[in-house]
């Protein structure tokens, strides 16, 4: 089984890199014609950010509050600083992401909410200082993987080749692998591939998640328990209750043959050619 997966693994970066050569010109062409046809490969403007979980806002002296967290005038200042960085850089990250996704022959899902609301990202920076309040928020933010966050999804025998093309073609193009959560293999909890990575130019960090529809449901149902289960105000007897049905629901989720050996790609060796950006 090991040496298939491998031989299938080889073979798909081949394709890929054939595909880089080839059909660069007609991809832009298309991709932007499959939108317009199917809507397989959502082409929507960034949608007007969705405000998280209770009730938060700006206060008068310039901090945040929201769900009994707070930031300071200065804290909540660099994060509005961060949030306008991820959106300047969000278009290019997004042109790749829709590339590899069409090369991998991946549903790119979700699109519309591809960058986080910034009253979510104040929550997650206030939540983590409040954790850990010998760090800074210059610390919080630099941990930040998903201000800008994308969802690829196949069908369960489409994953792992769909998989290692799509992220072999992003670091292709320069974006540097800054985190690979592969828990395909774990007994319990949370079942796909969530990867961080840095693009080459912004510099800027985004996440990408890899699905199938049986992760993706999972995943979608157990978000509003995980959203309450990592709030400080939460007990540690309630935090339990809402792990073990979060844990419930990803055990009925199949793992597609291979997924759990499902490695980061090794950094690209040559430049692989620009795509002509879809208007």
């Amino acid at each position: 089984m090991t040496s298939r997966h491998h031989l299938g693994r080889s073979a798909a970066v081949l394709t890929a890199a054939l595909a880089f050569t080839t059909a660069t010109t007609a991809l832009t062409a298309t991709a932007a014609d499959s939108a317009h046809k199917t809507g397989k490969h959502t082409t929507a403007t960034a949608a007007a950010p969705r405000a998280g979980a209770g009730s938060a806002q700006d206060v008068p002296d310039g901090g945040w509050e929201g769900d009994g967290l707070r930031l300071s005038a200065e804290e909540n200042r660099k994060v509005d600083a961060y949030v306008a960085r991820a959106r300047q850089a969000e278009p290019a990250i997004t042109r790749d992401v829709r590339a590899a996704a069409h090369l991998g022959g991946a549903d790119l899902i979700g699109l519309e909410h591809r960058l986080k609301s910034p009253d979510s990202l104040k929550r997650k920076v206030a939540t983590d200082l409040k954790e850990y309040p010998e760090n800074t928020v210059d610390q919080a933010l630099a941990r930040l993987n998903d201000a800008v966050r994308y969802t690829l999804r196949w069908p369960d025998g489409e994953y792992v080749t769909g998989a290692t093309i799509a992220s072999q073609v992003l670091s292709a193009w320069g974006n540097d692998t800054t985190k690979w959560s592969n828990t395909w293999g774990r007994a319990q909890g949370y079942k796909g591939l969530n990867s961080g990575w840095r693009a080459p130019d912004s510099r800027q960090r985004f996440e990408v998640q890899f699905h199938t529809p049986a992760s993706k449901y999972a995943q979608e149902e157990t978000h509003k328990l995980y959203e309450e289960q990592r709030l400080p105000t939460t007990s540690p007897e309630r935090k339990k209750e809402l792990q073990a049905q979060q844990n419930a629901l990803f055990a009925a989720v199949p793992v597609p043959d291979g997924a759990p050996e499902l490695t980061a790609p090794a950094p690209a060796q040559a430049p692989v050619p620009a795509l002509t950006p879809v208007a």
